[in-house]
């Protein structure tokens, strides 16, 4: 940990992604941001069709977090996240995306152009795609069809596993053994602490345990992890969850992964002995702090405390050995 703060990598996309890393760039000393690449609706599934590059509407939201509380910061960040009205070709498209896709074309490196956009908007921390392909999130739902409850069927694509009417069961990717961006692997090895959620439990957070290499470091680096457990439900995805529940599917799919911190706002601990005890079998210990700015988001100065404060009652403790936890 240096002076400044720790090393922190936070793993997941969209607004989940942008609520953590709008407090942890407040409190981190190096930030990295492993974003999820498997959105295939809107802007993002357009240009990822049409180019075939990676959908760049997450990694657009994770800089946009990322950007100053400055006039610069505050200006860039309204334009990467503007998006173009109107019924024409451009309507619908982020201005973010676009800049995005034009550097992957200009310098044919996706981590570089990423890099570039970030000193651009004066990024406080990085931005890395968690795979160098682009993915499909496949999914097991039960009960997606009202007339047979009982049936489980195969669901694809992010769009369409966000949005189904049944109980998603469990996530894997297409292809399921995508290589993983080595600068997230470096990452994760060389981090402090590895923060999962908050975001889509499914499609956002677990994902990153389905790419082979990834899961490998985020299992046996030295880092201490945290899980930030949500606010509310997502339809289909988290419906009628307990708050135990994320960490039992968390479990279920990386049983190796071991949990130094879960960290939850009191408002969604529905039964707080089956919490504590999910927390205690991952090998953690439960925080809990008001996280809730009165609207079921993350109020970024709260959550920052959060932050500040459970890196700064173990910032002297030390960091686990490899393997903390694998069985």
């Amino acid at each position: 940990m240096g002076d400044r703060g720790p090393r922190v990598v936070a793993l997941g996309g969209g607004h989940g992604l942008f609520a953590s890393l709008s407090a942890l760039r407040r409190v981190a000393g190096d930030l990295t941001a492993i974003v999820t690449v498997a959105d295939d609706g809107g802007s993002s599934g357009r240009l990822r069709s049409e180019f075939g590059v990676l959908p760049p509407g997450d990694l657009r939201m994770a800089l946009a977090a990322l950007c100053g509380d400055d006039d610069w910061g505050r200006t860039w960040s309204r334009v990467v996240q503007h998006r173009f009205g109107g019924s024409g070709e451009m309507s619908g498209h982020a201005l973010g995306n676009l800049l995005i896709v034009a550097l992957w074309e200009l310098l044919g490196d996706q981590v570089a152009a990423l890099d570039w956009m970030g000193r651009l908007l004066g990024a406080h921390g990085r931005v890395l795609p968690m795979a160098s392909v682009p993915l499909d999130i496949q999914a097991e739902v039960a009960g997606g069809d009202p007339a047979r409850p009982g049936e489980v069927v195969t669901v694809r694509g992010q769009v369409a596993c966000a949005s189904t009417p049944g109980q998603v069961l469990n996530v894997s990717l297409v292809p399921d053994d995508p290589p993983a961006a080595p600068e997230a692997v470096a990452a994760v090895r060389e981090a402090d602490w590895v923060v999962f959620g908050p975001g889509s439990w499914f499609t956002s957070v677990l994902p990153h345990l389905k790419v082979p290499e990834l899961a490998e470091a985020l299992v046996t680096t030295r880092a201490r992890r945290m899980v930030v457990l949500n606010l509310s439900h997502q339809p289909g995805e988290t419906d009628g969850f307990s708050a135990h529940t994320y960490l039992d599917v968390l479990a279920a799919h990386a049983p190796r992964l071991a949990v130094d911190v879960v960290l939850a706002d009191p408002g969604v601990v529905d039964d707080r002995d089956r919490l504590a005890k999910a927390v205690s079998t991952l090998g953690g210990r439960l925080e809990l702090a008001e996280l809730n700015d009165g609207r079921d988001r993350h109020d970024p100065g709260r959550f920052g405390d959060a932050f500040a404060e459970i890196f700064g009652a173990e910032g002297q403790a030390g960091s686990r050995g490899p393997g903390h936890g694998a069985d």
